[in-house]
């Protein structure tokens, strides 16, 4: 029996004008193939231009972004930073890097990302006991915008900056701007199944005043904090961060057909919500038209507490069909290795949408016949 074509949960999707392969070819023919050239400089303009930033660097991964802006926040050992709960551990993980103390923030139904109101009782918590978070790190979960205007009121109300994980919302608009400038910093991913790709890759966005001496300065630390000098001398830690030329020609390349991913993985998600509409045991994720446009990065479902089928029989159906479905990320607080960190819930909205939810195949080269596939194998559970 021949195995069926196999449709990937998110996968990279070149440009079909070739806008990569140009770029790249310039990177060969002026043998600028370093973590310099062109590319690289013309890529962080772009990316600003596109989202409004400030300034813009560009990184080997979207990890090397969050530990950077960690830094540019003066983070040391000991400090405590508010990090959502409900997101993948390459948010959390730069925090441990600097040996800082996350608390993680449980998420609302609304948005699924961080709830304002868990946000303000880790504050009055902390602040009883004389202490202060560093930094919030919020995300945008799938590219579901998290409500930047009650979250960015609370920070200013307790002067503190806030880092923006827009690792998976690029593209997204929240009131008219687009997220990943709503930060102090702001982190940007291009990993193989973001919604535009430079095969790795990310970037740190400056919003702050001094944008402009933030970016040299992590620009300094992602090429090994080398001093100005004739020699080789080093007065503090550096590290090897910084984006080759070659990978930024095919981000280059990538941004040019954003829009038309957006409104792809948009066109995706619809289909799904008409499809479903009949199944009572299974919800959408929330996106609110009238406050976000999300870029639907991935397509999200959550089933009933009490509906006979399970996210594991959604995702071994598909499976066994050759079809990549994964579970909701599994909340921080519930990970081994932060097990020992303090967490706010609010009721356990991040761990319930990890037990109910699936996150459904949402690649771009999705054609109508792979949809109609994977709709039918999920409605017949239910037959």
């Amino acid at each position: 029996m021949t195995e069926k074509e196999r449709i990937f949960l998110a996968s990279p999707h070149m440009s079909d004008e070739g806008y990569e392969m140009e770029y790249i070819k310039e990177a060969f023919e002026t043998n600028w193939i370093a973590p310099l050239g062109a590319n690289v400089t013309n890529f962080e303009k772009e990316i600003c231009q596109k989202i409004g930033c400030k300034a813009a660097v560009a990184l080997s991964s979207g990890t090397a972004a969050m530990h950077l802006a960690l830094k540019l926040l003066n983070v040391k050992e000991g400090d405590l930073i508010f990090c959502q709960d409900l997101t993948f551990s390459a948010t959390a993980n730069p925090i441990m890097y600097e040996r800082a103390k996350p608390v993680f923030i449980d998420s609302d139904r609304e948005t699924w990302n961080m709830s304002p109101e868990a946000l303000t009782r880790a504050f009055e918590k902390y602040e009883a006991i004389g202490q202060k978070p560093k930094a919030v790190v919020i995300v945008h979960l799938y590219g579901l915008a998290a409500d930047m205007d009650e979250i960015t009121r609370i920070c200013k109300k307790y002067d503190t900056p806030i880092i923006e994980d827009a690792a998976e919302s690029l593209g997204t608009i929240y009131k008219d701007k687009m997220t990943g400038t709503f930060g102090d910093y702001s982190i940007l991913s291009f990993n193989g199944n973001k919604i535009i790709t430079s095969s790795g890759g990310g970037m740190l966005l400056c919003n702050t005043a001094k944008a402009g001496d933030d970016a040299k300065k992590t620009l300094f630390w992602a090429t090994q904090a080398r001093d100005q000098a004739r020699y080789y001398q080093h007065s503090e830690l550096g590290y090897n961060y910084r984006m080759s030329n070659i990978v930024a020609g095919i981000g280059r390349g990538q941004l040019k057909v954003l829009d038309e991913r957006v409104k792809k993985k948009r066109q995706i998600y619809s289909v799904y919500q008409e499809a479903f509409a009949d199944v009572p045991d299974i919800t959408m994720m929330p996106i609110h038209d009238g406050i976000e446009k999300s870029n639907c990065w991935l397509s999200c479902m959550v089933l009933a507490d009490d509906s006979k089928v399970t996210p594991l029989d959604v995702q071994l159906a598909l499976e066994a069909d050759n079809i990549e479905a994964r579970h909701i990320w599994k909340p921080m607080h519930m990970q081994p290795f932060f097990a020992e960190c303090d967490y706010i819930d609010n009721g356990d909205i991040g761990q319930w949408l990890f037990e109910q939810g699936v996150c459904l195949p949402s690649d771009t080269k999705m054609t109508e016949r792979d949809m109609s596939r994977i709709i039918k194998i999920i409605k017949d559970l239910w037959k």
